[in-house]
């Protein structure tokens, strides 16, 4: 039970304490790509919804985390030449510090990507396309689906020399371990976003309103 706390800790600590560097990257994306953006005040989103903010979400994160997890380890399989045998994410009564450096690394790489397209989302910022005059979110091009049908897919090729009852089990208790601190960052998310909503709400370098505003 203590490790288990310990790593829902360590986990939720990794994805919540990197937005306290997003306000620079989300002025630096913005300022970048102003050109492409647009911000319709009427769709801002600051407030939870359960279905989005509890299942949408998380697993939105849980899936592009196994993806990229699932290529970093498997490189360092090669590293560690532990290549005979599954090279499980969360092992039982074992330590790795290169493991637990990658599985950091990832954690706080996941966490800042997602906060910037939420962000971008939540406060009503679009890209919008000039020419065929189509607005789309910007979260949209992760998407949530296939995230998690390549990050499932990745965890099962690291463990498809189990079993595949104990493989199934495996990636169902990989899924349970990541489900809290994904919802706690998504919650998170939205609360400290709410908190500095003037800020990210008032870009003076944004348009406003649709794309009838300036399109081209």
């Amino acid at each position: 039970m203590s490790r288990a706390l310990f790593r829902f800790f360590r986990l939720a600590l990794l994805l919540c304490l990197p937005l306290y560097a997003l306000s620079p990257i989300y002025r630096f994306v913005v300022e970048k790509i102003k050109g492409k953006l647009v911000q319709i005040e009427k769709i801002q989103e600051l407030h939870i919804h359960p279905i989005k903010h509890w299942m949408f979400r998380p697993f939105q994160g849980i899936g592009i985390g196994l993806l990229f997890a699932t290529k970093l380890l498997t490189a360092l399989q090669v590293i560690t030449g532990v290549t005979t045998k599954p090279f499980p994410l969360f092992p039982r009564g074992q330590f790795y510090p290169g493991r637990l450096l990658v599985i950091s690394g990832i954690t706080v790489c996941i966490s800042l990507l997602l906060s910037t397209l939420w962000t971008l989302d939540d406060t009503g910022i679009r890209y919008v396309n000039w020419k065929d005059q189509e607005i789309r979110m910007i979260g949209k091009y992760v998407g949530t689906l296939m995230p998690i049908i390549f990050g499932f897919y990745g965890i099962f090729s690291l463990v498809a020399d189990f079993p595949m009852l104990r493989a199934f089990i495996y990636l169902f208790r990989t899924v349970i371990i990541l489900y809290p601190p994904f919802t706690v960052f998504t919650v998170f998310h939205t609360r400290f976003l709410k908190n500095k909503a003037e800020y990210f709400s008032q870009r003076p370098s944004l348009r406003k309103g649709g794309v009838w505003f300036g399109g081209e």
